[in-house]
């Protein structure tokens, strides 16, 4: 295996373990993970989770700290979750009139996670 290999899988677990420690902070507030990197036609969406009747979509960014993991987050790649999102709750009973809410997640080289409640509200 060579170099860029090895760090692509570093990189690959090292999101999927801070997914997780985000998914159990949005556990131990009450909120079911309903979905884990879902993908539709318009892009894929790291975390979804319940609240009451509504959906909180939620970005994962890992850096070495938190307002580096902040920087990532472009504003093309917030246009596609938004077009995710719209199509994952096109498929709920409540269609488009289902509450949405677009959280950003962000994890430190050390694992510590900081949650960014409706930080991409339009």
């Amino acid at each position: 295996m060579g170099f860029r290999q090895i760090k692509g899988a570093v990189s690959y677990h090292s999101g999927l373990a801070a997914e997780e420690s985000v998914a159990t902070v949005y556990a131990r507030a009450g909120l079911e993970v309903v979905e884990r990197r879902w993908r539709g036609s318009e892009g894929e969406i790291d975390l979804i989770a319940r609240d009451g009747d509504g959906f909180v979509f939620i970005e994962v960014k890992k850096s070495r700290t938190h307002g580096e993991a902040a920087q990532q987050l472009s504003r093309r790649q917030i246009s596609r979750i938004f077009d995710a999102a719209t199509e994952y709750v096109g498929l709920a009973p409540l269609g488009l009139m289902t509450q949405m809410r677009f959280d950003v997640a962000l994890v430190d080289a050390v694992g510590r996670v900081e949650v960014l409640e409706n930080a991409m509200a339009a």
